[in-house]
């Protein structure tokens, strides 16, 4: 079947034409006779209206045809009839051809689009309807001008010679005739009766096309009015002359003239599509009608007083603008009552006019406050600014935006314009009322996807453009579609704008990856609690590196642990070109090894990563075969950037050795100093005494044969790659390690693992990783740590015998997030012996998508249980497991009352806190102010002492307050929004994103490094400083160390605690511990117990003290009853829950060996100086190359 679609027919008609005719082709076609006169009359009906386009749909065609028929041309004396005659034949007389909108061609409608529904043919109708009130107004004011009542003629029209006026003789008295008749020149007379036909014209016209059935309607309208009475006087006098000096108050046109420029500038905002503009109406109608009543009295009080005291314009003018000043001098008043009577009309109109006015401009004023107005174009053109778009704005999550954007010296002069579709709140409202935030801070309440609150934002000149996601909020998944709409929106409407958005679920990232840089939370989060387990505090020493601070922190300190740790978190990560640098210049030609070693060495910078000129991607530490060119970026570590850094020298060194300034690259074996922070910002870098420190009597150093008192040497770090030279450091087992000299303990535990990359990602986008394998897939049975099955009869962690510490993931679903807590933890580059098994404990069971993931997994186990439950906890094997990772809930993310969301966790890990002190539990917190309350202490004198330090550096405006938490600074506690400032240093950074993630293991570049710690013991001691465990750790494994993570003791003045510990110590240290614990924990009995036993019940051991004083000489039995009472009481808080936790584990079945170990408070320190002294039972935060595949 054939189908036609004509416009105008030409083509079809041709056609059916031609299938018309028989098998002639050149025959003209027969036409019936009797359809002649229907034809004729369809082709005149056609000729009618052949100036108006209609369609046609041509079904006479709508026939069954064969395919491959092929419809012949035309003959070309057809074809020229068709050029001659066009569309004026038809070959079928049912067709019939339709006009539509014909109720448009009568000449009333016509009309109508003409004056009234054409916006720019109304418009310029308005502007002369405008320009004739106004010539009328300014004709009066010329008749007024010309006017002189003393000259005035008695007699001068038939209304004043027929009324019996008293003559103005007699001051007392009113002359009327001066009132209704005036002095009118014929040339004004002419133009005025001009302009008043023509106005009476133009209404009478638009009163009939505005006509709607109600001609009463139209009539009793004050513009119609008003539109008589200065318009029907002046066509009288044309046919009666001597009416032609009758007043007519034409000053009441200016009320007409404020009509129509209302209407024109409606007419006018309608005509460029603006739509903003309620504010701008309603001050420029309350300025007009301010200006015609003042219009209207001074020309009405003049006219009056023309009977009177023949005030002039001007003094009608002054006094009207007194009057409505309520200043009202008395110099200038009417004298007779008609104008009294008319100030007084005037002043009741005023108060009933104005007032209304100003309510409605006060609404508007109020309602553009919370819209925000607009961004000006003006502004938006020659300043900077960037757009934050969100769906709810929290004051903190305002403050970390301002913060961290405007910490960057160069975005000074930036403005933030938010975008946000909700009502601003109060406590922001009042953030944005200081002056240091009003200024460059702009709140526009409206939705990112419409085109006209784009436009208020003038996003399509914006430098950036921020799209958050609304984490607190109960649907997750529904706040990911809301940030997909609004980036998709932002990048339809401003291709060019590059656009930073945050994402909160990892299978929703695919859907906004045209962003220029784009931020996942929940594969952030999990990576960073996954590295937390195996290298501790990596979530305090990413958050120190992505928060922009000077390093002043703490330095008010009394203790040096403390300022050492706020001045380290002033590191951040820079880069530089190495032709441009003056840190690594000098290392052009050289290994990424040597370049990085001794760049620390001198200038305490620590060069962690590069990237070629050729290539894309960034590689962290590549190695010393990585040969360092002249075009290389270099990713560093320090204070500040090199820009900003001086060199200072000691002037006796400059004396001494002869050294010139600008021979600082001549002395390579010069040892450096720390940087510090000067007083503008810079860093000054002093280059102290080269001889080490004296030695430490109280440490005996090992030497190679164990009796001699030299120390052992440390190879130097080549400046070429010798591959000989690379050897695995004996301070950390190299990788190849349990690949070729695996022993019978580790096989048993490895050997069937293979490396590969996982089979099933269960998202889209996720990067592949290589990874340790099971060669065949686990069943899912085999994965439920709690339940047998037939492969297995385990139903608990002990009867599997793991030979590494457990680590069990509290969460409340499986999400696909949880597959990146995994993959770090069983990256290839992990040594198979030290892999820990992983207990995912779920609020609910997780599905089959999600085990087929991670079913490749070694050493991967669910449970279904929560953390409230002690049950479930001991079942999972918490008193086996080392770290315990929980991670918020999201149904609990949410709370009526702010903060209050973490109530149920921080409860929860509080609880498991008490019952088993020695288990490192990792927990994430939706408020970071709420890690105040981790591990809380109420009595804790130094935790009081951190809460007040605390609050000095927010007082200071730090960005980083809470960093001197004893849980945040040993990596215990974690915040998601911590991460926020990620995306906002990308703005300035734009490789920070492509870092973090090498760091954290989510991406994998070939070549590049990852992050990984090492454990300091006693028998390390002998390297003694940093600087030298760097140079042991380049020359051995070429390993970039970042960081320490350091234990510290902390004495307590409380004699509570002091008891505590009396009552409890002979228990704890009966427990059997690992060596390097036993030998720490030993010489700190009286220090880190303090720190984490509870607090005795005081009242009760006073009571038990007491009653062993009353009772001097008891008898037996009363003595034994007071003996077990005395032992009841002295049983400490630590001792009940221990009781407790092991009467559980008896009724379940489980052993109770391992329970009861004490844990320590430690922080991280980020790339400390050379000279900083080692100390046993540290991490060393590594930066290892990749092995070779």
């Amino acid at each position: 079947m054939n189908i036609f679609f004509n416009l105008r027919g030409s083509v079809v008609r041709q056609i059916a034409e031609e299938r018309a005719v028989p098998e002639s082709v050149m025959s003209p076609p027969r036409r019936s006779s009797s359809s002649h006169g229907d034809r004729t009359s369809t082709e005149t009906l056609q000729r009618n209206n052949s100036s108006n386009s209609g369609v046609i749909l041509d079904i006479s065609s709508l026939k069954m045809a064969e395919v491959d028929t092929e419809v012949p041309p035309l003959p070309p004396r057809y074809r020229f009839r068709d050029l001659l005659l066009g569309d004026q034949t038809f070959q079928n007389d049912d067709r019939v051809q339709v006009e539509f909108y014909v109720n448009e061609n009568t000449f009333k409608e016509r009309l109508k689009l003409f004056f009234i529904k054409n916006q720019r043919s109304s418009l310029r109708i308005r502007l002369f309807n405008f320009s004739l009130k106004i010539l009328t107004c300014a004709l009066y004011i010329l008749r007024v001008s010309l006017d002189n009542p003393d000259d005035f003629n008695p007699n001068p029209c038939a209304f004043c010679r027929n009324n019996t006026c008293m003559n103005a003789t007699n001051s007392d008295k009113i002359n009327w005739e001066l009132i209704f008749c005036v002095n009118r020149r014929d040339p004004v007379w002419a133009i005025q009766v001009s302009v008043a036909l023509i106005s009476f014209l133009e209404t009478m016209l638009i009163t009939y096309l505005s006509y709607k059935g109600n001609i009463w309607e139209q009539i009793f309208q004050i513009s119609f009015i008003l539109e008589m009475i200065n318009t029907v006087p002046f066509i009288i006098t044309i046919f009666w002359p001597p009416l032609r000096n009758i007043f007519v108050p034409v000053f009441l046109n200016c009320w007409l003239a404020k009509g129509a420029l209302e209407n024109m500038i409606n007419d006018f905002h309608r005509a460029i599509q603006r739509t903003h503009s309620a504010m701008f109406n309603q001050v420029f109608i309350l300025i007009c009608t301010l200006l015609c009543l003042v219009f209207t009295g001074a020309c009405g009080i003049q006219h009056l007083e023309r009977a009177g005291k023949h005030l002039t314009l001007f003094d009608s003018f002054y006094f009207c603008i007194v009057t409505f000043s309520t200043v009202g001098y008395g110099d200038v008043t009417p004298q007779i009552w008609p104008s009294q009577l008319l100030v007084v009309i005037l002043i009741c109109v005023a108060l009933v006019v104005l007032p209304l006015q100003f309510e409605e401009l006060a609404y508007l004023w109020m309602e553009s406050q919370k819209l925000g107005g607009n961004y000006s174009r003006h502004r938006a053109q020659t300043e900077k600014h960037v757009v934050l778009c969100v769906s709810s704005l929290k004051i903190d999550l305002l403050m970390d935006f301002l913060n961290e954007f405007y910490a960057h010296p160069r975005l000074q002069d930036y403005y933030v314009v938010i975008l946000c579709p909700t009502e601003i709140d109060i406590q922001v409202r009042r953030i944005l009322q200081i002056p240091l935030w009003s200024q460059r801070v702009i709140y526009l309440q409206g939705s990112a996807l419409k085109d006209q609150d784009l436009m208020r934002a003038k996003m399509d000149d914006a430098e950036a453009c921020f799209i958050l996601s609304s984490r607190n909020e109960v649907d997750r998944t529904a706040a990911d579609h809301q940030t997909i709409l609004r980036a998709w929106a932002a990048k339809d409407f401003a291709p060019n704008c590059p656009l930073y958005v945050q994402i909160l679920k990892p299978e929703n990232k695919f859907h906004v990856k045209f962003a220029d840089h784009v931020v996942c939370e929940e594969e952030f989060k999990y990576a960073m609690l996954a590295l937390n387990c195996v290298c501790p505090a990596t979530s305090t020493l990413v958050t120190l590196l992505v928060h922009t601070s000077r390093g002043q922190e703490g330095q008010m300190s009394p203790e040096q642990w403390q300022r050492t740790y706020g001045r380290c978190s002033g590191n951040e990560v820079y880069h530089i070109r190495l032709c441009d640098s003056k840190f690594f210049g000098e290392y052009d030609g050289k290994s990424f090894t040597y370049a990085s070693f001794h760049a620390h060495k001198k200038y305490g910078v620590c060069l962690i990563g590069v990237k070629r000129e050729d290539n894309k991607s960034i590689l962290l530490n590549p190695g010393p075969r990585h040969i360092m060119a002249a075009a290389d970026t270099c990713y560093y570590i320090n204070i500040t950037k090199e820009e900003n850094s001086a060199f200072i020298f000691k002037q006796e060194e400059k004396d001494n050795k002869g050294l010139p300034v600008t021979g600082l690259y001549d002395a390579p074996s010069r040892l450096p100093v720390h940087s510090i922070i000067a007083s503008m910002g810079t860093v000054a870098i002093d280059l102290q005494n080269p001889d080490p420190p004296e030695e430490s009597s109280k440490l005996t150093l090992p030497t190679e044969n164990g009796a001699g008192s030299r120390r052992p040497s440390i190879a130097p770090v080549l400046e070429i790659a010798d591959s000989s030279a690379i050897l695995p450091c004996d301070l950390l087992s190299d990788q190849s390690e349990d690949e070729t000299n695996q022993s019978d303990e580790e096989g048993s535990v490895g050997s069937d693992f293979v490396k590969g990359y996982p089979p099933n990602s269960p998202y889209i986008g996720s990067s592949p990783t290589l990874c340790h394998l099971l060669p065949q897939k686990a069943p899912f049975c085999c994965l439920r740590l709690d339940k047998g099955c037939t492969h297995n009869s385990f139903e608990d962690a002990k009867a599997y015998g793991f030979k590494n510490k457990l680590i069990i993931v509290s969460a409340e679903t499986a999400g696909n997030g949880l597959y990146n807590f995994i993959v770090p933890l069983r990256a290839y580059y992990r040594p198979r012996k030290e892999l820990n098994p992983i207990v995912l404990l779920l609020d609910y069971p997780p599905d089959n998508h999600f085990l087929e993931a991670i079913c490749c997994f070694p050493m991967v186990y669910f449970m279904a249980g929560t953390i409230d439950n002690l049950d479930n906890l001991l079942q999972c094997g918490i008193i086996y497991a080392d770290n315990l990772v929980v991670v918020d809930k999201e149904s609990t993310m949410s709370a009526e009352e702010d903060y209050m969301a973490d109530a149920k966790t921080i409860v929860n890990v509080q609880t498991m806190f008490r019952l088993f002190p020695s288990l490192s539990i990792i927990t994430e917190l939706t408020h970071p102010s709420n890690m105040r309350f981790m591990q809380f202490r109420a009595k804790d004198c130094y935790s009081l002492a951190l809460s007040k330090l605390e609050k000095i550096e927010r007082d200071k405006g730090s960005n980083l307050a809470f960093m001197f938490r004893l849980p945040f600074a040993a990596g215990r506690v974690f915040s998601i929004s911590m991460l926020d400032t990620l995306l906002y240093q990308s703005f300035v950074k734009d490789y920070m994103i492509a870092i973090i993630r090498l760091l954290l293991g989510l991406d994998t570049t070939p070549g590049s490094g990852y992050l990984c710690a090492m454990k300091i013991t006693e028998e390390d001691l002998w390297i003694r400083t940093y600087g030298r465990l760097f140079q042991k750790l380049c020359s051995s494994s070429a390993e970039i160390p970042i960081g320490i993570y350091r234990t510290e003791s902390h004495m307590f003045s409380t004699s509570e605690s002091q008891v505590s510990i009396n009552v409890e110590q002979g228990a704890e240290h009966s427990e059997r511990r690992d060596t390097w614990k036993e030998k720490t924990a030993h010489r700190n009995s009286t220090t880190s117990d303090q720190s984490e036993h509870p607090l005795l019940r005081k009242k009760s051991m006073q009571w038990a003290r007491r009653l062993s004083r009353k009772s001097a000489k008891p008898s037996s039995r009363a003595e034994r009853i007071s003996q077990q009472r005395l032992n009841l009481y002295r049983r400490s808080e630590r001792q009940e829950l221990s009781e407790l936790v092991k009467n559980r584990m008896k009724h379940l079945g489980l052993p109770t060996v391992g329970y009861g170990r004490t844990p320590k408070a430690p922080h991280h320190l980020m790339n400390p100086e050379c000279q900083r002294d080692e100390r046993p039972s540290e991490h060393a935060v590594l930066c290892p190359h990749q092995p070779s595949s």
